[in-house]
C-alpha cells in the first residue's frame, strides 16, 4: 500500500507537467534562456549605483531578484532543453521540462523526508511522513500543477536537518547555504538545524561556529564568479528587491488580507454603498498607501510579531528536548515559525508556507497532536493557490463571491484561528509531564 499510495502522487505529478502553472513559470523560462547565454551578467554588471540587468526572451523582459544558486539550476534546466529545442522556443515542451526538474527534487525531498524520520523516530513515522508530504494537495499545487520551485529549496534544507541530526555540522552548514542560495526563504531553517545541532552535539557553539563558517564558505564560493565580473552589487542590488516588494500581503490569505479588506471596503463604503463594498472582491494594497492613509509600517510591526512567537516556540521546544522529548520538537518549532511568519508578517506570498508543510509532517508522524492542526493548514494552503491562481493559466481560479464576503477574506479569518491553534498544540505537545493545563 505505502509503494501503490507513493505511485498515485507520482502519476499525479506527471499528469500536471504539462499544465502551464502560474506567471512565475514564463520567469523561470526566461531566466533559464539568460543562464545559458551567460549567467553572471544577468543581475547586470558595474555601475554606480549599480546597474540593473534585464533579461530578454522573446517578448518577455525581467530582471532577477532570486540568489544565484535558483539561476545556477535553471541554467542545468536550460542547457537540457536547448539539446531538445536549438531555437529555444516557448513550448509545452519547455514547461514539461522546468516543471520535471521540480518533480525530480520534490521526489528527492520525500525521500529526504522519509531518512531524516527513520533516523529521528522509526520506520512507520518515516512512511507516515513521507505519505503525508507525497500525497499533501497543497504539495501538488505548489510544485507539479503551478510550477514554483519551492521544492528545490526543500532538498538542502531536509539535508541539512538530516546532518544536524547526526552532529555533522560542516554538511548542515553547507546544505543550509545551498538552500539560501536557492531562495532566502531558507533562512528559516536556519534555527532549526541550530537547535538540532545545540542538543546532539558534545560541543554545541564549536559546532555552531563550524557550520556558520562552512556556509559562509560556500556562499563565498558561489559568489565568487560574481566578484570577478564586479557584479556581487549588482547580486545584492537585485535579490535585496525582494525585501522591498510593496504589497501589504502579497495574496497571502493571512492578517494582513484581512486588514486589507477591512481598509477598502471601508474606504469604498460612502462610494459604492455598504453592500457593493464589503462583499466586492479584494485587491491587493500597497504599503505605500497605507502608510499615506495615516498608519504605521507594518514591516516591523509583522517582524516584531513573529519574532516574539518565533522565540516563544523555539524555546518551548528547546525545553522539551532537553526534559527527552523527540528532536522532532526542533521540526515542530520550525512549522510554528513559518506559520507565524505567513499569518503576521507583511509582504507575504501565497506560497510561503511550503516550506511549513515537510515539518509538519513530521512532527504529526511524531505525535498524533499535530495530525488535525497540520490537515487544516495544507487544506487552507491549497484554497489559498485554489482561489488566488485555479491551476495555473490554463484554468481559471476558483470563484471568490458564492460566499458573499470574499472567500479568501473568509480563508484568512480560517487561517488567523487555525495558527493559533497551532499555538495551542505546540504549547501542549511541550508541556512537562505533569504539568496542569
Amino acid at each position: 500500500m505505502f509503494r501503490r499510495l507513493l505511485f498515485l502522487g507520482l502519476l499525479l505529478r506527471v499528469a500536471a507537467l504539462p499544465l502551464a502553472g502560474t506567471e512565475d513559470v514564463q520567469v523561470w523560462k526566461t531566466w533559464s534562456y539568460g543562464a545559458v547565454n551567460d549567467i553572471t551578467s544577468m543581475y547586470g554588471i558595474g555601475g554606480q549605483p549599480p546597474m540593473r540587468g534585464v533579461v530578454s526572451w522573446g517578448d518577455i523582459h525581467t530582471t532577477v531578484d532570486y540568489p544565484p544558486g535558483t539561476l545556477a539550476a535553471l541554467a542545468i534546466v536550460g542547457h537540457v532543453y536547448r539539446v531538445l529545442d536549438p531555437a529555444f522556443s516557448d513550448s509545452r515542451l519547455l514547461t514539461a521540462v522546468i516543471k520535471l526538474a521540480i518533480l525530480l527534487m520534490d521526489a528527492l525531498a520525500c525521500w529526504l523526508l522519509w531518512a531524516l524520520m527513520q533516523r529521528m523516530v522509526s520506520e512507520p513515522a518515516a512512511r507516515i511522513a513521507a505519505l503525508a508530504y507525497w500525497l499533501n494537495p497543497a504539495v501538488i499545487l505548489d510544485g507539479a500543477i503551478l510550477g514554483y520551485l519551492d521544492p528545490w529549496m526543500l532538498v538542502p534544507i531536509l539535508s541539512a536537518l538530516i546532518a544536524a541530526s547526526g552532529g555533522s555540522a560542516a554538511l548542515c552548514g553547507a546544505a543550509l547555504a545551498l538552500g539560501v542560495l536557492l531562495k532566502l526563504q531558507a533562512i528559516f531553517a536556519i534555527p532549526v538545524a541550530a537547535l538540532l545541532l545545540w542538543h546532539v552535539s558534545p560541543r554545541p557553539f564549536r559546532a555552531s561556529a563550524v557550520a556558520a563558517g562552512t556556509a559562509v564558505l560556500v556562499c563565498s564560493l558561489a559568489l565568487l564568479p560574481f566578484v570577478l565580473r564586479d557584479a556581487l552589487p549588482n547580486v545584492a542590488q537585485g535579490v535585496g528587491s525582494l525585501f522591498r516588494h510593496g504589497m501589504l500581503s502579497a495574496t497571502a490569505a493571512n492578517a494582513w488580507w484581512i486588514i486589507t479588506w477591512l481598509l477598502r471596503a471601508s474606504y469604498a463604503a460612502a462610494d459604492l454603498g455598504a453592500w457593493a463594498a464589503w462583499t466586492m472582491p479584494v485587491r491587493i494594497l500597497d504599503i505605500s498607501r497605507f502608510i499615506e492613509l495615516g498608519y504605521p509600517n507594518p514591516r516591523p510591526i509583522g517582524m516584531v510579531l513573529v519574532a516574539g512567537a518565533a522565540g516563544w516556540g523555539f524555546y518551548r521546544a528547546h525545553l522539551a528536548v532537553k526534559r527527552g522529548a523527540t528532536p522532532v520538537m526542533a521540526l515542530a518549532a520550525g512549522a510554528f515559525l513559518l506559520h507565524a511568519y505567513f499569518v503576521l508578517a507583511a509582504q507575504v506570498h501565497e506560497n510561503h508556507l511550503f516550506l511549513a508543510l515537510p515539518l509538519l509532517a513530521a512532527a504529526a508522524a511524531a505525535d498524533v497532536r499535530y495530525r488535525r492542526v497540520a490537515l487544516a493548514i495544507s487544506i487552507a494552503m491549497a484554497l489559498n493557490l485554489l482561489l488566488f491562481y485555479g491551476i495555473g493559466r490554463d484554468f481559471r481560479p476558483l470563484p471568490r463571491t458564492a460566499t458573499v464576503v470574499d472567500t479568501t477574506v473568509l480563508l484568512a479569518i480560517a487561517q488567523v484561528a487555525i495558527f493559533i491553534w497551532h499555538g495551542r498544540v505546540l504549547y501542549r505537545a511541550t508541556m512537562a509531564p505533569g504539568t496542569s493545563d
